[in-house]
Formats: structure tokens, sequence, C-alpha cells
């Protein structure tokens, strides 16, 4: 029987205040906004635009605000071909972000706000969507609704990717849960006490069997496949704003894994997708197609 939905994603949705900035912020600083924007983005909501706009079938698991920003992410998804029937709404603000971005690197910092309102429960779970997927994606927002799903996708066999960019109480038994844990870099060191990335990986390995890997930023990313460390770098390419990029890379990522690439071919086609959203501004609105990935990943590290 066919899967109704490609993929399942579990997780945070954001409305974000973008304003760029001649240089990031010191302490007591003043500086003139060059422009700003109200966009759209959040972990999970991003990644899942993304799977949708390279071709897969996907749905959204979260909560919404009862608010204008609440209806106005829930519009983006739909017109990016994203279903929310299985999310939920809250009746409180939308979470949202206030993102500053140094126009001279891309670099930003982010600041947001969540109501505890909008937080996602075990019972919010639509076990038998998930168990219906190809691959389940979730985030570290809400860990204990992630492990819950966890736990029901790999009972029907399927397979977990992640978006951890933070250690929680509950990190370990997430990383456990999950059966493709996507790091941010500074995770593995914080997980493990080992500052070099590899080593981390490895020592990571002694109590996780699948695949475990690390997005790099400006470097690339680095996957552990068993005992077999890849790591492939990044494009160069002229970087306006990585908000959202890593949320692309994991987009990316799944949909190379889910057409059955090899492990570098893997992050090759996800360094791609994540180096062509830092070349526009946002986090959905940087989503690129999968006709731009192909071409700037059959380039390697010299396009751009």
């Amino acid at each position: 029987m066919a899967s109704t939905w490609d993929v399942v994603g579990l997780g945070e949705n954001s409305v974000d205040y973008v304003y760029r900035l001649p240089m990031a912020p010191e302490p007591n600083a003043k500086l003139p906004i060059s422009s700003h924007r109200l966009l759209l983005g959040g972990q999970v909501a991003t990644t899942l635009a993304t799977c949708a706009t390279l071709g897969l079938r996907t749905t959204y698991v979260g909560s919404f605000g009862s608010d204008d920003n609440g209806a106005r992410i829930r519009e983006a998804l739909a017109q990016r071909g994203v279903d929310t029937t299985h999310a939920v709404i809250r009746p409180t603000s939308n979470r949202h972000a206030v993102i500053l971005v140094d126009e001279r690197t891309g670099d930003r910092t982010v600041l947001w706000e969540r109501d505890p309102a909008l937080a996602l429960n075990a019972y919010d779970v639509p076990q038998a969507v998930i168990a219906g997927a190809r691959l389940l994606h979730v985030d570290d927002v809400d860990e204990e609704a992630a492990i819950a799903a966890a736990g029901v996708a790999r009972a029907a066999g399927i397979p977990v990717t992640s978006d951890l960019d933070r250690v929680g109480t509950r990190t370990e038994a997430l990383v456990a849960a999950v059966t493709i844990p996507i790091f941010a870099e500074q995770v593995p060191a914080a997980l493990t006490g080992e500052g070099d990335v590899e080593r981390a990986l490895r020592k990571l390995r002694r109590t996780h069997t699948g695949l475990l890997c690390v997005t790099l930023g400006s470097r690339g990313a680095m996957l552990l496949d068993g005992d077999q460390l890849h790591h492939v770098p990044a494009p160069r390419v002229d970087a306006v704003d990585a908000t959202g990029a890593g949320d692309v890379f994991r987009g990316g990522f799944i949909y190379a894994l889910l057409r059955g690439d090899a492990a570098p071919d893997i992050l090759r086609f996800a360094n791609a997708a994540a180096a062509l959203s830092c070349t526009r501004p946002g986090a959905m609105d940087s989503v690129p197609t999968l006709a731009e990935v192909e071409t700037l990943a059959t380039k390697g590290t010299t396009g751009c």
C-alpha cells in the first residue's frame, strides 16, 4: 500500500521579523537598520517547505497561534504544498522571532518568543499518520512529543531524522529515539565532551548505530556511516543571509535519502540546497528549486 505522505514533520514554525544591519551589534551599540522584512520560517516548517518544493508529499504536525501570524504561516505552508490538517491551533500568539542579520557576512542573531501554551504533547501525535509515512522528521523544541512520535515511527519501521541544535534535559533520549540524528555543529561536543567533530561522532557511535550527521556551516557537513566518515565541503556562494540554511540542509538531506543516494551524494545535495538558501533572505522564502540544487551539486566546491 502506497504511503499517504513522504514526510511527516513534527516541530516548530515561526514568523520572523528580519533586520539587516551593517554589522553585528555589540553591547550598548546603536546601529541603523539597512532593511527589514517580515518572513516565515521555523525549523520543521522550513524543512517541510524544502521537501515540498523538491517534490515530496509533506504534512506538518505542530501548533499555530490563533492570531494573524498563525494564519499567515498556515497560508504560506499551504501555498508551498505543505498539508497542515494534522496541526493544532492554540488560543494565543504564534511563535515569532526577531532576526538580526550582519549584512557583511550573512551571520545572524535570533531572538525568539514562544508562549508555553503552544507546546505539543505526546497526545497531539497522530500515530496513524506517522505510521503510514515514508519518513518522520522532528526537532528538539517539544522533546516529549518528538520522542513519542519517533517511537511510533520506529515501531512501524520508518526512518526518523532530526534537527538538534541545543542540549536540553531530554536530548540524549531524543538522540536515542531517532534513527538519523542531524546535529548542529556545537551539539556533538556538548553531548560527548569531545571538541573534535570526528571524535565526537565516533563517541556517539558507541550508543547509536544509525547515520550520524553534523552540519558545519560554510565548511559543509560530516556524516558517520558505520565506521566510515564522510566530510563534504560546502559550495562557495555569496552569502547574504544564513537564516534557515540548516533547515533547508535537512530538507535536502531527506530528499536525497529517500531518493536512495549514497552517503557522500546526500551530503553534496544537502550542502548545495543550504548554500543556495544563503544567497536569499529569510528561511522559507530562501528555499531553492530542485533544478537549482541539482545544478550546484554537480559543480562541487568550485561553483559560485
